[in-house]
């Protein structure tokens, strides 16, 4: 539809413009002729308006320029208005040439004619959404009365902070007012953004806030190093100034919701690092397609049902051994992301029947494969439940998909599968092995390997986060252990991305790749302690103590995400990689060693015994090596 005819407001606009394109018409006769117009040229323009008018409303009509609110007029707006002037005005000038052969008229009255109309009616929509503006503004004053607003001082001049300024200056209810920007590139040093200066780099933070009266700090950084927001962070915390920060521009989701202030997070000190992701691809691969993710209790299962929801899957399973985690996804999807076409399957990975009649019954052509055992210690003591769930759970699954036609698995895995010193790393190194035994059957096989996320079940950050609010100590097993880092949403994006690479022709022909994604640098385990203590309004080593208690079983101090021989070659994608030589060996000999072990592996799995079972991983996984515990002061 076009128009709503029954709205006033429909006319006003319609009247609005005519006058404008006459107006412009007008006018760029006069100034062709210096006011001095004779009768000649008078007729001239009256038999111009006739065509002039019903041209260009119509035009502006079928290009919907009437369907909006122009108290709401956008930089999009002015694009359109913009090609919708310039369409107009090149069809009045083809029909002047067609009618008339341009005989006795100006051409350069038609040129002023095409710039005033769109000074005009450009014009008439900023002036409406200026009026506007102003008259809520003082409306919601009158009705409100609100204290002195709070004086902030935006750290940021990029898009992030332009947003923060335009949303603050439209929305007087948040009573606040930017008193300026501060921004370490120097060439934006003394420029102004909305009328607000940028005052100096981010180390002049405390003179600056001193000399304005500032209250309190925003950050608005859309992409910085995780050592720049340390920094910047840090900076702001010996102002004694209260910060907030402003979510990432993928969090605001592009503008469609209002913008939302936020304490400081640990997560932020990790880097505010976009992701580029290939919609396209990652549409192709889901998008009316039925997806079965296992594990989708779990962090990282949950996550990736949430994104997998956004491309819209014909179908979405949901493969789940803890009913609580199952029910609570479950709920989530339904309740809060209104998404219902999905399945719920109870049971266990490991079980081949059910695993079997699941690809039965709804034929998935996507396998997000999630479900696994991850705590180190744990999987040390119990190391049966390792090889039930990681790598007989695994086989159960990559069997029952490739015999039911499934076009693409993703394994999860993880840098504890690199060179491994656990029980845990061991069976996910063989759980990427696994993927030779199904070569060339027709489901392309890919693992996906990377590090810690942040606030994952059983990650270090709620942990140290519970121990603060005790009061201490926090503990850290050893002063120099390092661990990679990411967030849930980063890592479950960054997995269906490599899940939609491999859509094309893989490297070995018959897939089995194995994705690295680019963690950033490794962060020290103590360093984050003594950030979050920072975080939480408390000194390290004065109000919260740190204790080192010594690597855990199967515990290294350092991760690595690849091993040698295991050369990377980049992807299409800057932050995927795929390893050069993924299994290492021939296939055919993997699948040969493995499938004479696997037997072996339950057996020992179904006696509990432990010690067979590391024999065994041994035999699969000959770099698996299991460290001596030590102390603070030992290494591995």
């Amino acid at each position: 539809m076009l128009c709503n005819p029954r709205n006033l407001n429909f006319y006003l606009m319609f009247l609005a413009d005519a006058l404008c394109f006459a107006a412009a018409l007008t006018i760029s006769y006069l100034l062709r002729f210096d006011f001095n117009l004779s009768n000649a040229y008078g007729v001239q323009l009256v038999g111009l308006l006739k065509y002039d008018l019903p041209l260009k409303l119509g035009v502006f009509l079928l290009l919907g320029l009437y369907r909006g609110m122009w108290r709401y007029t956008s930089l999009v707006d002015f694009w359109k208005l913009f090609e919708a002037v310039v369409l107009a005005s090149a069809l009045f000038v083809a029909l002047v040439a067609f009618r008339f052969g341009f005989t006795g008229f100006s051409r350069s009255v038609l040129a002023m004619d095409a710039l005033l109309c769109l000074m005009f009616t450009a014009g008439l929509r900023l002036s409406i959404r200026t009026v506007y503006a102003r008259t809520a503004a003082w409306s919601s004053a009158r009705k409100n009365p609100q204290s002195p607003p709070r004086r902030i001082l935006v750290i940021g001049a990029g898009n992030l902070g332009e947003r923060l300024v335009r949303e603050i200056t439209s929305s007087p209810q948040l009573n606040y007012h930017v008193v300026g920007f501060l921004d370490d590139d120097p060439a934006k040093r003394g420029r102004s953004l909305h009328g607000r200066e940028v005052l100096g780099g981010v180390d002049d933070l405390e003179r600056v806030a001193e000399d304005q009266g500032v209250e309190e700090l925003c950050i608005a950084v859309s992409s910085a190093s995780a050592a720049q927001m340390r920094r910047i962070v840090e900076l702001c915390k010996a102002s004694n100034l209260p910060q907030r920060i402003l979510p990432a521009t993928s969090e605001l989701l592009d503008g469609k919701v209002a913008l939302t202030l936020r304490p400081v997070d640990y997560l932020d000190l990790l880097g505010r690092r976009e992701v580029a992701l290939d919609e396209a691809g990652i549409k192709a691969t889901i998008t009316g397609r039925v997806v079965l993710v296992t594990g989708c209790g779990g962090s990282i299962g949950a996550e990736l049902c949430r994104q997998v929801v956004r491309f819209k899957p014909a179908r979405l399973v949901l493969v789940e051994l803890s009913e609580y985690n199952l029910y609570a996804i479950a709920g989530e999807l339904s309740a809060e992301l209104l998404f219902t076409d999905f399945s719920c399957v109870l049971g266990s990975v490991a079980d081949l029947p059910l695993m079997r009649s699941v690809m039965a019954e709804h034929r998935p052509e996507l396998v997000l494969h999630a479900a696994a055992y991850k705590h180190v210690p744990m999987l040390e003591e119990n190391p049966w439940s390792a090889v039930t769930n990681n790598i007989l759970g695994s086989r159960a699954v990559m069997q029952a998909a490739v015999e039911h036609g499934v076009k693409r698995f993703v394994v999860v895995s993880t840098d504890k599968a690199v060179r491994p010193t656990s029980v845990m790393g061991a069976s996910k190194r063989v759980t990427e092995r696994l993927m030779a035994c199904f070569a060339g059957s027709g489901t392309r096989f890919m693992a996906v390997r990377f590090g810690n996320v942040v606030g994952s079940s059983g990650s270090v950050v709620p942990l140290f986060r519970r121990q603060i609010e005790r009061g201490g100590p926090v503990t850290v097993t050893h002063p120099e252990i390092t661990r990679y880092f990411m967030s849930i949403a980063e890592a479950c994006q960054l997995i269906l991305q490599a899940a939609a690479l491999s859509r094309g022709k893989s490297r070995g022909g018959h897939g089995g790749e194995i994705f690295v994604l680019d963690m950033g640098e490794p962060v020290r385990i103590v360093d984050m302690a003594q950030d979050l203590i920072r975080l939480s309004g408390k000194e390290p080593g004065v109000d919260v103590d740190i204790v080192f208690t010594g690597l855990r079983p199967g515990e290294k101090i350092f991760e690595e995400l690849i091993t040698e021989g295991e050369g990377v070659v980049r992807t299409e994608h800057e932050k995927i990689m795929v390893l050069g030589g993924t299994l290492g060996v021939d296939p055919a000999d993997v699948a040969c060693v493995l499938e004479d072990s696997l037997a072996e592996l339950a057996a020992a799995a179904q006696a509990q015994d432990g010690e067979a079972i590391r024999a065994l991983l041994m035999r699969l996984v000959p770099e698996y090596a299991r460290p001596e515990r030590s102390g603070p002061g030992g290494g591995q």
